[in-house]
């Protein structure tokens, strides 16, 4: 068998059609994939407040921005990890795949896990703010057409009500993701194409009316040193700031998860990501400072600082900024309709990556075979996709009933999540290519040196953040009483069980089905592991062979042996013992 039909990238075992529709997706389309799953305009109404301000005091304040460009530098590493991870593996499993390959089966399960706890819980926040806007945009349209349906808009602040409407939300985008990769693609360009406009709108108008002197008696003139966290504690400002911020960037690792439905697996979506978190910086710059200039960030009126304010500044800012006129009404239209197109199209690309990541654990059975059921006509994944509906508006549903004030607490745990999983793959990086980072200056700072970098700051950040999300009085309700769960602050709390219940399910799941677990579906490897061409394919027990310490994985041995490199020699995959060639025969 030749290396081109065996394993034309990667390791063979990854290399077989798991059932998606290959050649879907173009650079373009990952990209704005990509940033279609940040919700680039909700993620800034939801976060931008927290960043600001927390627990009635400021935070970052002015220096917002700055935690903002801050928080592109770790996540620029981290999508670098994800191309150079790619180009050897291109496999929807992302950071579960990876991380088994550098660290063995427990470390990848809890990455695979941490990508699925992420996405299960920023569905709730996701779920509340599509079901309110809905109400809010639909009073809107009815405002400027002259036709009183306030009626319609105080249903945004029911409770009841804007559950249902998130609750249709879910089911509505569990179906489109259903249906193919290239529907969800097609709807992403409208839904990612009126948020981008709208954004710009709303910070070229803030600016202007700041510079012009039309705007709040509070608004601030913009500064350079808003975009230097200088003077900003570490402990106390930065990494709880910057795990907020992790938020608002979280996203772009869609496009490496759809890689399996791209044109180039190995290329395209790693180039996807790295553009979308460049494009990201942009957005976010220009919108943080005209936020910040335009309202302040004081404890009254639409001040960021007021956490009245904290859960959604776009609506304390929009009726302040564009006013009663029929071309105000417009903007609040737009804004509107940006807020609900943004959080229904990250509904949307959230069910994308946790459903391809639960369909590579079903595949490598680190997951029941059900997971790694893939439907005939459409090519996506069916249990991975409507269990990840089911089970988010489940969560959706918990998480309201118990009180809605816990809905805030989940930005700041998703933060912990992300930055789990995203310095996993940092480390995995850095690892899984260590015997070839001395091969050239380009991978010792590619694969080694940045990758690693980014792991270390995610991990920073994690563990200072943690400590000051416990903190009781770290987050506070409408009323100013403390939202907290067992005694702790409720955000850090959050965080903690969503790792500790994936510890939970992963000793279930290793004593139903062992088999992963004991390295016999996705076994340890590096890249300097050569493969032997031929090897059994994934999910079976036959134990694969292998050439170690040398080469790259693109590098496939025949099975005869015709092409193994000079002094080098084939051993088994567990007990590393030389195999000679008449095994295949």
């Amino acid at each position: 068998m030749s290396s081109d039909t065996a394993a034309p990238i990667g390791f063979p075992e990854v290399a077989g059609d798991k059932g998606l529709k290959g050649g879907a997706l173009g650079l373009l389309s990952s990209v704005v994939v990509g940033m279609a799953s940040t919700a680039p305009a909700y993620s800034l109404a939801a976060s931008l407040g927290f960043v600001v301000a927390a627990g009635g005091s400021l935070l970052a304040g002015t220096k917002a921005p700055a935690v903002l460009m801050l928080a592109f530098i770790p996540m620029y590493f981290i999508a670098i990890a994800y191309q150079e991870l790619n180009k050897a593996e291109p496999d929807c499993g992302t950071t579960f795949t990876w991380a088994s390959r550098a660290f063995g089966p427990v470390v990848g399960w809890l990455g695979g896990w941490g990508i699925i706890a992420a996405d299960v819980i920023v569905m709730a926040n996701l779920a509340q703010v599509a079901g309110s806007y809905s109400y809010t945009f639909v009073a809107e349209v009815g405002s400027i057409l002259g036709m009183d349906w306030s009626g319609v808009g105080e249903l945004a602040d029911s409770t009841s009500w804007s559950t249902v409407a998130g609750l249709i939300w879910i089911a509505v985008m569990t179906y489109i993701c259903f249906r193919g990769i290239e529907v969800s693609a097609r709807l992403q360009y409208a839904l990612l194409g009126i948020e981008v406009v709208v954004l710009v709108i709303f910070a070229v108008v803030a600016l202007v009316k700041v510079y012009a002197g039309t705007a709040e008696s509070y608004s601030l003139t913009p500064e350079l040193s808003w975009l230097w966290p200088g003077g900003l504690s570490f402990g106390e400002v930065i990494a709880p700031g910057l795990l907020t911020a992790f938020f608002i960037y979280w996203g772009w690792d869609t496009a490496v998860a759809c890689n399996e439905e791209s044109d180039d697996p190995g290329t395209t979506p790693g180039r996807a990501a790295v553009i979308s978190t460049l494009l990201l910086l942009v957005t976010y710059a220009l919108v943080s400072v005209a936020a910040v200039a335009f309202a302040g960030v004081g404890t009254e009126g639409i001040g960021l600082g007021n956490e009245e304010n904290a859960s959604d500044v776009f609506a304390a800012i929009g009726p302040e900024m564009f006013g009663d006129s029929l071309l105000g009404k417009l903007g609040l239209i737009l804004l509107a309709a940006s807020i609900l197109t943004s959080a229904s199209a990250s509904t949307q690309t959230t069910i994308l990556p946790t459903a391809r990541t639960a369909l590579s654990m079903g595949v490598f059975k680190a997951l029941p075979s059900q997971f790694a059921r893939v439907h005939a006509q459409y090519l996506t994944p069916t249990w991975s996709t409507i269990g990840m509906g089911i089970i988010s508006a489940v969560f959706y549903l918990l998480f309201t009933l118990v009180s809605p004030n816990l809905l805030a607490a989940l930005i700041g745990s998703i933060g912990l999540m992300i930055a789990f999983y995203y310095g996993l793959t940092g480390f995995a990086c850095a690892w899984f290519y260590r015997k070839n980072l001395t091969s050239s200056p380009r991978n010792l700072v590619m694969q080694g040196l940045i990758p690693l970098a980014g792991g270390l700051i995610m991990l920073a950040t994690f563990g200072y953040g943690l400590q000051q999300f416990l903190l009781p009085d770290w987050l506070t309700d409408d009323d100013g009483n403390n939202v907290t769960l067992l005694g702790q602050g409720a955000v850090g709390v959050v965080g903690l069980l969503a790792l500790g219940l994936g510890i939970v399910a992963l000793l279930a799941q290793r004593m139903v089905a062992p088999g992963f677990f004991r390295g016999e579906t996705l076994p340890r490897r590096g890249s300097h592991d050569l493969v032997l061409a031929g090897v059994a394919g994934a999910g079976t027990d036959v134990h694969a062979l292998r050439m170690p310490d040398s080469g790259l994985p693109e590098l496939i041995i025949a099975p005869d042996r015709s092409n193994l490199p000079e002094g080098e020699h084939v051993a088994d995959l567990t007990t590393h013992h030389e195999v000679s060639p008449e095994v295949d025969k």
